[in-house]
């Protein structure tokens, strides 16, 4: 029997009997559905239009309200306190030597402040003065010669190098050093070498027959080496082994060497002395050697053996005859190798600390100029202060 709703208005196109029965079910059983839905888009419109119309800043979001109070500023930790730097003034004289460096000499017994500052070091480089001195030189054949001045001043007084009074960092002097290195001014890198890298104190002895020893006498002393003058003497083996056209020699006539002796004195303005080049036949000979010293001493310069002779008679007759003279005690590269050059300069340190003071002498070979200057590096850390070769001198006759 049909349902009373199938008419023809509510049944499917084309459908009869039991075929639209099952359709009449299946619209019964998804009507619940249909409504479900329609329900829930009608309630999505609604919240769409509540979002939309609502005065709410925050749009539905959850939110919380927290109340904020507020406070007085609070007032800021107060900062450790510095300690207050005491006033010079208030310092006693023990602190201000002690922060200061400066070296004090008191006599016995006596305390701080009953002081004397003997010495407060300086960064400015030694100067010498300048050469040559019109008070100390005088027109010869061959030039300018030095000669004592009317007040009674000497080259070798003028022209020195000044010493320092102690160590630049302060410490004891064990001793005291002065080294002469000759043949300068004739190869000019070894010359240059030498200028640069020996330190100041070191005393350059220049040869006569460079072309412009001149000149480089004067960059010697402008920075800061004194320089002396080596004069060429007779050897034993002589002329086999020349040491130039102007060699003083054993056999000639005192007025003959006088003359050599003036070409190579004015080839060298500002020169404190005078050492040997080679002549160990012309010391070994009294007769020749004597007038040669009184010459060299009236002009007032010093007369220094670089003690490659045994059988020099020089520091004996610089003596008999008044003569400012030294002579070296060790000669540093006798045999020029690094290990015997270094053996030797140890052997002059240790001369130093027995006596006081040492006296040597090189030559201007590459290799002796680098293994000095190696060694004078920190020498002073040793307690060793080298002082030019003029100290040496003056001290004798």
């Amino acid at each position: 029997m049909p349902l009373a709703s199938d008419t023809i208005l509510t049944r499917p196109l084309g459908l009869r009997g039991e075929a639209t029965a099952r359709v009449q079910r299946w619209r019964a059983a998804l009507q619940p559905r249909l409504l479900a839905g329609a329900a829930l888009g009608a309630g999505a419109l609604a919240l769409a239009a509540f979002l939309v119309l609502s005065d709410d800043p925050l749009a539905g979001e959850p939110y919380a309200i927290a109340a904020i109070t507020i406070r007085a500023p609070s007032a800021p930790a107060p900062e450790p306190a510095v300690p207050s730097r005491p006033d010079p003034a208030s310092r006693s004289a023990g602190e201000v030597e002690r922060a200061s460096g400066v070296a004090v000499s008191r006599p016995d017994g006596a305390t701080a402040p009953d002081s004397v500052v003997i010495r407060v070091p300086g960064n400015a480089p030694i100067q010498l003065n300048p050469a040559p001195d019109p008070r100390l030189a005088e027109r010869g054949r061959y030039g300018t010669l030095p000669k004592i001045g009317p007040d009674g001043a000497r080259s070798l007084d003028v022209y020195a190098r000044p010493e320092a009074s102690g160590l630049e960092r302060g410490g004891a002097v064990a001793g005291r050093i002065a080294l002469v290195v000759s043949g300068l001014g004739i190869g000019q890198a070894a010359t240059q070498d030498a200028v640069q890298r020996l330190p100041p104190a070191v005393t350059l002895a220049f040869a006569p027959y460079g072309a412009d020893v001149t000149r480089s006498a004067a960059r010697a002393r402008e920075a800061g080496h004194e320089v002396m003058v080596q004069v060429p003497m007779e050897p034993f083996d002589y002329p086999d082994n020349d040491p130039g056209p102007q060699t003083l020699l054993a056999g000639a006539k005192p007025a003959e060497n006088l003359d050599r002796l003036a070409f190579v004195l004015a080839r060298v303005p500002g020169a404190v002395g005078v050492t040997n080049f080679m002549g160990a036949r012309l010391t070994a000979e009294a007769a020749s050697l004597e007038p040669v010293l009184r010459e060299i001493g009236a002009r007032g310069l010093g007369f220094l053996d670089d003690g490659s002779s045994p059988r020099s008679l020089a520091r004996d007759l610089a003596r008999k005859a008044k003569v400012p003279a030294a002579r070296a005690e060790i000669v540093v590269d006798a045999v020029p190798r690094p290990d015997a050059i270094d053996r030797e300069l140890a052997r002059l340190e240790e001369a130093a600390r027995k006596a006081g003071f040492a006296l040597g002498s090189a030559t201007a070979l590459p290799l002796s100029i680098d293994r000095i200057a190696r060694w004078a590096r920190d020498l002073e850390s040793r307690g060793i202060l080298l002082v030019p070769a003029s100290r040496a001198m003056r001290s004798g006759p």
